[in-house]
C-alpha cells in the first residue's frame, strides 16, 4: 500500500491525518472537499510503533508538504499530530483536532461502556465477542474482526449519518496494537499531556455534542496546557463530522475558514 494520497495541486500546505491507529484512508472525503481550493496531503500511516509514526509523518512532510503545514487530525490522528506538533513545531503553523481522543485517562474510562449501550442487544453481544476475538491469541487473523468491530462501533459514535461508502483501505490489527498501547501508557504516565506545553501554533479542537469520546477530555485538559486554544461543539454530531447530516455543512465551512 502507497503511504500517501495527493488531493489538488502543488503547493501542498495541509495533511489530513487517519485514525484507528491502523485506519488508513477514513480522511479522503476530508481531504477530496478541502481539494477544490487547496494542495491536500493524506499520509497513510504503516508503522508499528508510535515512534515510528511520527518518523513516518516527518519523512512525508519534508519530502512533499510546503512547511510549515496545517495539520487536520482525526481521532488517534488527532493524538499522533498533537505529539508531533509538540516534537516538531516548526513544521505546523496550525493544528486542528477532529473528534479526539482524551488526553488523560480518567477520561478514556466511559467510552466503551457508551459505544455499547448504544448498540442493540444482538450488536452488543457481536461487538463483545469480536473484543473477546482480538483477545485471544490463538486467533491468527485479527484484522478481519477489527473491521467488523469497527464498523459496530462506528454506528454507534454516530448521530444521524448520512449514506457513505466506507473507504478505510484495510484495517491492520498489528498497526493498532503495538500503537495504541504505546499510546496509552504515554497518555497514562501523564507526559501526553505535558507534550501541549511544547506547542507553539494555535490549536483548534472540533468535537461533536454524540460523540462517545467526552468533549471534557479534550477541552479541559487541553485549556490548561496550550497557548492559543479554542473548542468547537457541533451539535448533532457524532464521531465523524463530514459524516453527520446536520452538522457536515458547519464542519465543512469551518474547515475552509481555518485553513488557509
Amino acid at each position: 500500500m502507497e503511504n500517501l494520497r495527493k488531493y489538488g495541486s502543488k503547493p501542498f500546505r495541509v495533511a489530513v491525518i487517519h485514525g484507528g491507529p491502523g485506519a488508513p484512508g477514513e480522511m479522503a472525503p476530508v481531504a477530496r472537499e478541502l481539494s477544490s481550493t487547496m494542495g491536500v496531503l493524506e499520509p497513510l500511516q504503516t508503522a508499528t510503533t508510535l515512534e515510528g509514526q511520527v518518523r513516518e509523518l516527518k519523512a512525508v512532510l519534508e519530502r512533499h508538504a510546503a512547511i510549515p503545514v496545517t495539520l487536520i487530525g482525526f481521532s488517534w490522528g488527532a493524538l499522533l499530530s498533537f505529539i508531533f506538533t509538540a516534537r516538531y513545531p516548526s513544521f505546523v503553523r496550525k493544528l486542528i483536532l477532529i473528534g479526539s481522543a482524551p488526553y488523560e485517562d480518567r477520561y478514556a474510562l466511559s467510552i466503551t461502556q457508551m459505544r455499547l449501550s448504544r448498540l442493540n442487544e444482538q450488536e452488543r453481544q457481536q461487538a463483545i465477542y469480536l473484543m473477546q476475538t482480538l483477545n485471544d491469541s490463538c486467533i491468527s487473523d485479527k484484522n478481519t474482526p477489527l473491521a467488523r468491530l469497527g464498523k459496530l462501533l462506528s454506528q454507534a459514535d454516530s448521530y444521524d449519518p448520512l449514506r457513505y461508502d466506507d473507504e478505510i483501505l484495510e484495517c491492520q490489527y498489528d498497526v493498532f496494537q503495538g500503537v495504541w498501547e504505546q499510546a496509552e501508557q504515554l497518555r497514562g504516565s501523564g507526559k501526553l499531556l505535558e507534550l501541549g506545553r511544547k506547542i507553539k501554533c494555535p490549536v483548534i479542537a472540533i468535537h461533536g455534542d454524540y460523540d462517545a469520546h467526552p468533549a471534557a477530555g479534550v477541552k479541559e485538559p487541553l485549556s490548561r496546557v496550550l497557548r492559543d486554544f479554542r473548542f468547537i461543539m457541533l451539535e448533532k454530531c457524532g464521531h465523524r463530522p463530514w459524516l453527520e447530516r446536520s452538522a457536515r455543512d458547519r464542519f465543512n465551512n469551518i474547515l475552509k475558514e481555518e485553513v488557509p
